[in-house]
């Protein structure tokens, strides 16, 4: 099965839809899908919800649809510096879950996993688990509350790695296997850019992040250009 289609528009053709709800990878500008963000603009579908850990800033990442007014929901863990995703949220523009990152990480997992719910202590008694069902468990300080979280089966998952090999055996670089890894398994369908793909055999089992049973379809988006949230520099001292 050949995986490796010549675009990010080739790659989302047939799947995508207005309302539906995309698992998108990356963390702060590390590791996002850029291109198929890029189509997924372009393709005019709205009503949008995204499930990512931020909305990356105001003309870069998630940021560029809420631009364009194509995303009404944001499940998410870290949502600053995006001013136009505040103005939206202030004025009640845009639906907004917010999500502690290790609880959102693993509502990926979960709905990668087939698994429909867990228990956890995060946000037990804030306003995190408003709404949401609360259990008493035994645990290692005798009998504590727990809530009942959701796992997140999306209806697709975008990402973006390092390497792969033609199979879609993927290899992600450093910060950006953070949430790529956990939003890849949850989407019925994977679409993964790359920035370099590599023939069958030549990645080492070993260093294999996400198994190409999870990618259905990739493209090469190199070359990219490095993104900086914030530019920190010293004044250079005299010679």
């Amino acid at each position: 099965m050949n995986k490796l289609y010549p675009d990010a528009a080739a790659a989302l053709d047939g799947l995508l839809k207005d309302d539906m709800l995309i698992a998108s990878g990356g963390f702060g500008l590390c590791g996002v899908p850029e291109r198929l963000l890029d189509a997924i603009r372009d393709s005019g579908v709205k009503n949008l919800t995204f499930a990512s850990n931020n909305a990356g800033i105001d003309n870069e990442g998630i940021g560029k649809l809420l631009r364009t007014r194509q995303v009404k929901k944001m499940i998410a863990s870290y949502v600053g510096e995006n001013k136009e995703f505040e103005r939206q949220f202030l004025a009640g523009e845009l639906e907004v879950e917010f999500c502690p990152q290790g609880t959102l990480a693993e509502r990926m997992r979960a709905g990668g996993a087939g698994i429909p719910g867990f228990y956890t202590r995060t946000g037990v008694g804030t306003q995190v688990a408003e709404g949401k069902e609360v259990k008493s468990f035994d645990g290692r300080n005798g009998a504590e509350d727990y809530i009942l979280e959701h796992g997140i089966f999306a209806d697709l998952a975008i990402v973006k790695a390092w390497k792969a090999d033609e199979t879609g055996n993927v290899v992600f670089r450093k910060t950006a296997r953070n949430f790529n890894a956990p939003a890849a398994t949850c989407g019925k369908v994977c679409v993964a850019e790359v920035e370099e793909i590599v023939p069958a055999g030549s990645l080492d089992p070993d260093c294999i992040h996400l198994p190409g049973v999870f990618v259905n379809r990739m493209i090469v988006g190199a070359p990219y250009d490095k993104k900086i949230e914030f530019v920190t520099t010293r004044e250079r001292k005299p010679a």
